[in-house]
């Protein structure tokens, strides 16, 4: 008796092994790490393409800034736009022809002439819960494994054998095999934990032979083909903004966030990185809006700059700027259902400028912390704007309409989305590096995987005080007119001595400038079914994924509508 129990025992703890045991050790055609628009595009892709794909999130939310708040989508060229990506604001639109999908606002009464014709079958502004729901739904349709809240180990959490990735852990001790990764982070992460050479922050003009990288103390460039570039002009103080906590006193010290170091000279690299924000999506429905709330640790010295500022104008308010709203320091684009994309505009705003140096190489909590501070500082900027006394009335009269939305990231006990715009962090060195050259079509890749047609862009840097005793941003850049240009497939792979096996789509080998150009989120979609294709072929013809074949993968590119080169009319 005691012998047949022993054996049913046996028998059934060998079953329990095989089933479960069997099934941590599955090694997958692909890992995606970082379930960001480029990650949801490349799982979708792989689905595609008939591979086992499984898609970590190391939060409990898919989307990244897409879902996060950033719905007035930065185009550039919409012609330029093809593959997942296009598809996914056409099912946008699908969404929004729905009338039950309109609670707050008639349809009619909603106008997106800013970003798009009427007669296309795209749509490109949306509110993050509608993203979110398309992106459900795109993934509902295919055989991906998802998993939420598994942050990646890293500290030894990625085994390699020679250049290749054959496991990666993560924090909480999973760990999944897969022949291709893919890194989808804004971060790189998974990227810098498996060898791969790096860079933060801005490289000189001298680097790659640039006019509009490092620093940019300049009022105004003017770049090869006679662009104009708006630097420090824009998106700066308006006059004679003292620093000091004493007026007038420089031994009385700085101001918050204000730099006691030289800005540097013009043109010059440092390791410095372009400020963060979030992108807030507000109501002025007061069925809907939350006012905003003053937060516990408000400090209104955190806002004496902000202060400063309107209280130096030499005129009224109206005239303070000589573009955009002219009274409150935001842009304010119009999403469906009278809510809004909120984004840093003029001198004192959203951005937390300076603040961000250390995120990139940060561990998880003091990453955490540096969310947390740049939340802080944001809400406490609104309940300023809305409500302090020492904020012209104009101004509180129109931001006081505006609040956070009930219906909007309900899973945070605020309302407020909890995904930090970062705008850039580790930049990948591979053997192709995208430069301002690239953007500016002097220099063409040869191996296309997509094409980029957003203008270079980067927001501050850093704030200084000027050779005269006064406020100064630094950093910012605006060079717009630009054709579309084609991304390199080499610029998303690692040189094949460092990793044969992992792609990176979103911290892809650029220059900090280039970066600007090619970091939108409609690029980095595009980029991730790239990716994904890619990572399929050399799966296929079990290769390592810088040998494989350009032109089969330019075929494949091309039968799932992507878009390589732009015609000539």
């Amino acid at each position: 008796m005691k012998i047949k129990f022993f054996i049913s025992t046996l028998f059934l703890f060998c079953i329990i092994f095989n089933t479960f045991g069997n099934k941590k050790q599955k090694i997958y055609d692909v890992v995606i790490y970082g379930a960001t628009s480029a990650g949801v595009s490349a799982a979708i892709q792989c689905s595609r393409m008939n591979k086992s794909v499984l898609l970590i999130e190391p939060t409990n939310r898919i989307g990244g800034l897409t879902t996060g708040g950033l719905g007035a989508t930065d185009i550039g060229s919409k012609i330029a736009i093809g593959g997942i990506s296009r598809e996914f604001y056409q099912n946008i639109k699908k969404f929004y022809d729905n009338p039950e999908n309109w609670k707050w606002q008639n349809k009619q009464d909603y106008s997106e002439s800013r970003n798009s014709d009427k007669e296309e079958d795209v749509m490109w502004t949306f509110e993050p819960s509608a993203a979110l729901q398309v992106y459900k739904e795109m993934i509902k349709k295919e055989s991906i494994d998802l998993v939420y809240n598994k942050r990646l180990l890293r500290n030894g959490g990625v085994k390699k054998e020679g250049s290749s990735i054959t496991e990666i852990q993560m924090e909480s001790g999973e760990k999944y095999r897969g022949k291709m990764y893919i890194d989808a982070t804004y971060e790189g992460d998974l990227m810098a934990s498996a060898g791969v050479s790096y860079t933060i922050g801005r490289e000189s003009n001298k680097k790659y032979g640039e006019t509009l990288n490092g620093v940019q103390t300049d009022k105004i460039n003017t770049t090869i083909l006679k662009r104009i570039s708006h630097n420090s002009v824009h998106h700066n103080f308006i006059n004679r903004v003292d620093p000091y906590l004493v007026k007038g006193n420089p031994d009385s010290g700085l101001l918050p966030c204000i730099s006691n170091e030289s800005p540097g000279v013009d043109g010059e690299g440092d390791d410095k990185i372009q400020a963060y924000c979030f992108r807030m999506t507000l109501t002025d429905h007061p069925d809907n809006r939350i006012p905003f709330k003053k937060p516990e640790n408000y400090d209104e010295l955190n806002y004496e700059l902000l202060f400063r500022n309107y209280e130096v104008a030499d005129g009224p308010i109206e005239e303070m700027y000589t573009y955009g709203d002219p009274l409150v320091p935001w842009i304010n684009t119009p999403m469906p259902n009278r809510k809004t994309d909120t984004n840093n505009q003029k001198g004192f705003s959203t951005d937390f400028i300076g603040q961000n140096y250390d995120y990139p190489e940060a561990s998880y909590a003091e990453r955490e912390k540096i969310i947390e501070e740049h939340l802080n500082y944001q809400k406490g900027l609104m309940w300023t704007l809305a409500y302090h006394p020492r904020i012209p009335e104009k101004v509180r009269n129109v931001v006081s309409q505006w609040g956070m939305c009930k219906d909007e990231f309900t899973e945070t006990e605020d309302n407020w989305t909890h995904q930090l715009y970062i705008r850039e962090a580790r930049r990948m060195i591979s053997d192709y590096v995208m430069t301002q050259k690239n953007c500016e079509g002097i220099e063409a890749a040869e191996d296309p995987i997509a094409m980029a047609g957003y203008g270079m862009d980067s927001h501050h840097v850093q704030r200084y005080v000027d050779v005269n005793g006064y406020i100064q941003n630094e950093g910012n850049v605006e060079a717009r007119g630009y054709p579309p240009y084609p991304v390199s497939f080499r610029s998303i792979v690692p040189s094949k001595s460092e990793c044969s096996n992992l792609l990176v789509p979103v911290c892809i080998s650029a220059s900090h400038i280039a970066f600007g150009s090619l970091r939108m989120e409609p690029v980095f979609m595009i980029l991730g079914q790239s990716a994904a294709i890619a990572a399929s072929l050399a799966i296929d013809e079990k290769n390592k994924i810088q040998d494989i074949s350009y032109p089969k993968l330019l075929e494949t590119l091309l039968e799932y509508k992507q878009i390589i080169t732009i015609p000539s009319n």
